[in-house]
């Protein structure tokens, strides 16, 4: 397991774990259900997918697995703006919970592109 790995690996899962706690929050607090669902489907499936990702049957399979994860992560990164924007979630955390989905779409494009040149396997 290379260091990238790993950290995909922990990073998608403390990111999930935040977005738990905030749909625990968004739901008790907020009474806000229905993009908190959303939310909660598609920032905890991030994680999900890596996971998965590591016992892939061929290369193919593996970036398929890979890409949904950052289909995820994009979609992830849409349902935390717009709660944003609608007032359901601070600034700070706002900003902290996109700097960390950014930083796992980013990891994950070039692990994709690595992944298609067949340079890396994570």
């Amino acid at each position: 397991m290379n260091d990238t790995s790993k950290q995909l690996r922990e990073r998608s899962f403390a990111f999930a774990l935040r977005i738990v706690k905030l749909v625990q929050v968004l739901e008790s607090g907020s009474r806000e259900w229905v993009l908190s669902r959303q939310l909660l489907k598609s920032g905890t499936s991030i994680g999900a997918n890596i996971r998965e990702a590591r016992f892939a049957q061929s290369n193919s399979d593996f970036v398929s697995k890979l890409s949904i994860s950052l289909k995820e992560g994009e979609e992830t990164a849409y349902w935390l703006e717009l709660l944003h924007a609608a007032g359901f979630i601070p600034k700070d955390e706002f900003d902290s919970l996109s700097e960390e989905v950014n930083w796992l779409i980013g990891t994950l494009v070039n692990v994709v592109k690595a992944c298609k040149n067949k340079t890396i396997r994570t």
